[in-house]
């Protein structure tokens, strides 16, 4: 068995967060029970602001824009059109490998961004990927990474700009973040490159970059916890 990408919704066909939220918790049961394996699910959000675990107040919008309090890590963010968001609901195969499982997301988003000549990384203290600023220009966050990990098996995931409007960040605090900004691929290249433009991409890589740390097959091991 190997990783199963199920492409959910795109623009236009946007799909409602709550929706979302559900199809995640009913296939993380039934990984969790062992009737399925490895599933990702890829899609563009209608757009919404979603608080994580670690939200302050100040980190809200201040239009009063409702948000969906999350069950995530992180703060807040948003999602919308433009956007590839990807849930992973895998079983990881070291349950104290939570570290590397985050790590393994952002380099797979890394190498899809470096293919569009985007000079993405890490930054130290930050999670997701960044395009470092230089000339004393502020660094710049390319894609989000915020998950949870209950008995073992993942859910949420990644957020990854491609051609939506930044202007939605400029009414919060993304990710609790106060001396950096926002980009998208099309925002670096000049281009307009969209989220049906790197789901091939972005599937190959983690398919390469996962299979190596996450169960492909359906299996429940005993005492699986996390």
């Amino acid at each position: 068995m190997t990783i199963k990408f199920e492409r959910i919704g795109h623009a236009p066909e946007l799909v409602d967060y709550r929706v979302a939220w559900d199809m995640q918790r009913q296939i993380h049961s039934e990984v969790t029970d062992g009737q399925s394996g490895p599933v990702v699910l890829l899609l563009e959000h209608a757009s919404v602001y979603t608080a994580g675990r670690r939200t302050e107040p100040e980190d809200l919008p201040t239009d009063g824009t409702p948000v969906i309090d999350v069950d995530r890590g992180g703060k807040l963010t948003w999602h919308g059109p433009g956007q590839l968001v990807g849930y992973p609901i895998v079983r990881l195969r070291d349950m104290k490998g939570i570290r590397e499982y985050v790590e393994t997301l952002e380099e797979a988003l890394i190498n899809v961004a470096v293919d569009y000549g985007i000079p993405a990384t890490r930054i130290k203290g930050r999670s997701g990927v960044w395009v470092a600023g230089t000339d004393g220009a502020q660094d710049r966050k390319l894609a989000a990474i915020g998950i949870r990990v209950d008995h073992g098996v993942t859910m949420h995931g990644f957020a990854l700009n491609c051609s939506n409007d930044l202007a939605p960040y400029s009414q919060i605090i993304a990710c609790g973040i106060t001396d950096a900004g926002t980009t998208s691929i099309s925002q670096e290249t000049g281009l307009t490159v969209n989220p049906a433009d790197v789901l091939d991409r972005v599937e190959k890589e983690l398919e390469a970059l996962l299979s190596p740390i996450v169960a492909l097959t359906a299996t429940t091991p005993e005492g699986a916890r996390s």
